[in-house]
């Protein structure tokens, strides 16, 4: 019984290897009766054993330790990437747009028509004409200028989270200076390109610099100055398209 039990313990505790067992389990018998002789010899096969079980229980703990480690780091990969926000960002501003009063929204969609009216007639009539092109020029020196004086409109009254400094004052007189200097090019392709200088200025105004506009009012600006730099654009490409046409046309004429 006790060589038994012994076996057993030595098979779950020190995980002895087979022949061990057979040797120590031959000699058992032998030391029976005498209890010092047993103890020194389980006190010298523990000391011979515990080696053996340590070496052997500490390679797999360490390759099971590095797989879990693996497996740890490579969770991250499997993440789920969350939603892009600028896109709700621009959603909401879209339907910030249903929040603008409808004089603001109807007058300034109505003022964009000019704009877009000017390349418009040109592509339909297949020739450039420089009057057409003065007066949208023109009328973008003017539209500059209003959003210019609306810095000032907004920061004198009393109430205003914007202060009447000279900082404010200056960056207001900025664009119209800009729409003065675009009138004086004799070249309308030098005049469309300071006007998109100036609204460019006055759009960042509004939307960094004062940033307690609503925004509904910001979008519109946005959509706004999309369209007018688009349409002043669309202007001088048809400028350099059409003036290279009939150039072309006229020297087949005299040929």
């Amino acid at each position: 019984d006790r060589t038994n039990m012994f076996r057993l313990i030595q098979r779950c505790c020190f995980n002895t290897p087979f022949k061990l067992q057979k040797l120590t389990g031959a000699r058992l018998p032998l030391c029976g009766k005498n209890k010092s002789a047993w103890s020194s010899f389980s006190l010298r096969l523990r000391r011979d054993a515990h080696p053996l079980s340590t070496s052997l229980s500490l390679r797999p703990a360490s390759v099971y330790t590095a797989k879990l480690q693996a497996f740890h780091t490579s969770l991250p990969i499997f993440k789920k990437k969350t939603p892009a926000e600028p896109e709700a960002e621009s959603q909401k501003s879209w339907e910030s747009l249903k929040d603008s009063p409808k004089p603001a929204l109807y007058l300034s969609l109505g003022g964009l028509i000019p704009f877009v009216a000017v390349p418009l007639a040109m592509v339909i009539q297949g020739t450039y004409c420089p009057e057409l092109a003065f007066a949208q020029v023109t009328y973008g020196a003017a539209t500059a200028s209003f959003l210019g004086g609306m810095r000032w409109g907004f920061a004198l009254p009393e109430n205003s989270p914007a202060k009447p400094d000279w900082l404010n004052l200056a960056n207001g007189a900025v664009p119209p200076l800009l729409a003065c200097q675009a009138l004086l090019f004799k070249d309308i392709t030098q005049g469309a390109v300071t006007l998109v200088l100036a609204l460019g200025i006055t759009l960042h105004y509004d939307i960094s610099l004062l940033p307690t506009y609503p925004r509904w009012f910001k979008v519109l600006r946005v959509v706004g100055t999309v369209v007018m730099v688009l349409s002043l654009l669309a202007t001088v490409a048809l400028k350099a398209f059409l003036e290279a046409e009939q150039s072309d046309d006229r020297k087949t004429w005299q040929n």
